[in-house]
C-alpha cells in the first residue's frame, strides 16, 4: 500500500506566504513539502506559477524563484495532464459534484497511487474514489 500523499497548490502557495496572519500554515505547509512521499500534478505546478508571479499578488515572486522551486519540488512524482486523467475529472465531477479543477486534482492522486489529498479547498473528511481529503491546517 502506497503512503504518497498529494499536494494541493495552496499547500504550496502557503509555503511561500510572508503574510503574517499566514505564518501557522506557512511552517505546516513547508513541514508537508519536506516529508518524503509527496506527490503533485503538473495542474498543480501551473497554478502554483500563475498565482505566485502574478503581479497583483502582495508579494510576487520573480519568475526566477517561482521556477526554481518548481523544480525543486520536481524531486516528487508529478503527474502529467493526460486525457486519462482529463475523463477521469469529468466523471469524478458528474458523479460528486466537484469542480472540474478540483476533479483533475483528484484524478491526479488517484492516478499516482495517493490515499492522502492535502488541501484547504476540499472537503475535510470526505473520501472519494479511495483518496481521502485532508485539510492540513486544521487545529
Amino acid at each position: 500500500m502506497s503512503t504518497r500523499h498529494f499536494l494541493d497548490t495552496n499547500i504550496l502557495l502557503y509555503s511561500i506566504s510572508r503574510a503574517p496572519d499566514e505564518a501557522s500554515k506557512c511552517e505546516r505547509a513547508i513541514s508537508l513539502l519536506d516529508e518524503d512521499g509527496g506527490a503533485l500534478s503538473v495542474q498543480v505546478l501551473q497554478e502554483f506559477y500563475v498565482q505566485a508571479t502574478r503581479t497583483t499578488r502582495a508579494d510576487p515572486l520573480p519568475h526566477e524563484i517561482a521556477t526554481g522551486l518548481i523544480h525543486a519540488w520536481m524531486r516528487f512524482p508529478v503527474q502529467d495532464v493526460t486525457a486519462s486523467i482529463l475523463t477521469q475529472a469529468l466523471e469524478l465531477k458528474a458523479k460528486h459534484g466537484f469542480s472540474y479543477w478540483d476533479s483533475a486534482i483528484i484524478a491526479a492522486a488517484r492516478a499516482l497511487g495517493c490515499r492522502e489529498l492535502y488541501s484547504e479547498d476540499m472537503s475535510h473528511g470526505r473520501e472519494v474514489e479511495g483518496v481521502l481529503i485532508i485539510d492540513p491546517f486544521l487545529s
